[in-house]
């Protein structure tokens, strides 16, 4: 009986020194903070632009293949002196709007690089947009030079990297 006191009084004095000692609250690993309502629209909203110029430039490269073979079937003629000047003429209005329509392209890339440098909540993200405007200059410079199917590859690279922007945003 007398071990069975000793036990019980031994627990009783050890059991609320360990609940004390426990008093300390364990933390999981710092989580970042959650991002305001305000941060969280100026990103869905740049989001958006990014995926909307991810959806133009596609349908423009898609449209400038065919461009491109029939601007280079016209000045294969051109070499073998069998294009009629209406085709010529034709070409020539052809490759003005394409260089005007990569022109615009890179025209909206300096701006969307530009709202992503200034704005706070989108710095974290202009990294990798950062050099899309200069792809897209470069592009504008091919088509200058009449080679579309390079300006064509190098606007692929401009959606390669707006769509690594797209997802590292999400």
């Amino acid at each position: 009986m007398k071990r069975l006191t000793l036990v019980l009084l031994a627990t009783m004095i050890i059991c609320p020194a360990a609940a004390s000692a426990q008093t300390r609250r364990r933390s999981s690993p710092s989580k970042p903070p959650a991002p305001s309502l305000s941060v969280t629209v100026v990103r869905n909203q740049a989001a958006a632009r990014v995926g909307d110029q991810i959806k133009h430039l596609t349908r423009f490269i898609y449209l400038l293949g065919g461009a491109a073979k029939g601007l280079e079937s016209v000045d294969e003629a051109v070499r073998r002196n069998e294009a009629s000047p209406a085709v010529l003429q034709q070409a020539q209005q052809n490759k003005t709007t394409v260089r005007t329509s990569i022109s615009n392209v890179k025209e909206g890339l300096n701006k969307l690089e530009l709202d992503f440098r200034v704005s706070p909540e989108l710095q974290p993200y202009y990294a990798k947009l950062a050099g899309t405007a200069a792809a897209a200059a470069t592009a504008e410079q091919q088509a200058i030079n009449n080679q579309f199917d390079a300006a064509g590859r190098s606007l692929l690279n401009v959606v390669n990297r707006l769509t690594d922007v797209l997802l590292e945003m999400r």
